[in-house]
């Protein structure tokens, strides 16, 4: 029993080491030009919340340090920055002020983003961190506009 856990712990050290340095190389030329929707949200408590639909719930990281937010039945703007690699923050951000449906997600995020302190892409998605391992959203690239 005592090598099976010993042998499990360090293959999962070794993932997550790989994980860590994984090369991204289609994606991580930064976050500017992006759109995401939401996924799920995984609490530091291990506790995971879906969305009904993640199409409510976007970023557009654009290339000037704006974002443009979509967050259920609200709209917001701010600004995004990232001054190292993986690093990430969010400045104020100017919201609609509409009262969503019981069940929406749009009063957790907007709580949560100004503690978002990291990013990493991996498998084509988008994690932001929480500071203080409160938890994780993960975001998948948002479906290209019909021409």
């Amino acid at each position: 029993m005592p090598k099976t856990f010993l042998l499990l712990a360090v293959a999962i050290g070794l993932s997550l080491a790989n994980a860590a340095w994984a090369d991204e190389p289609a994606m991580d030329k930064g976050l500017g030009g992006t759109s995401w929707q939401l996924v799920e949200f995984a609490g530091g408590d291990d506790t995971k919340i879906k969305p009904d639909d993640g199409s409510k719930y976007t970023l557009q990281f654009e290339s000037d340090g704006n974002v443009v937010a979509r967050i259920d039945c609200n709209r917001g703007r701010g600004t995004w920055e990232s001054k190292e690699a993986n690093q990430l923050t969010f400045g104020p951000m100017a919201t609609t002020r509409a009262m969503c449906p019981p069940g929406s997600m749009h009063d957790r995020i907007l709580k949560d983003l100004p503690y978002v302190r990291s990013y990493v892409f991996k498998d084509g998605h988008l994690f932001l961190a929480l500071m203080a391992d409160a938890g994780i959203y993960e975001f998948e690239p948002t479906a290209p506009a019909a021409k």
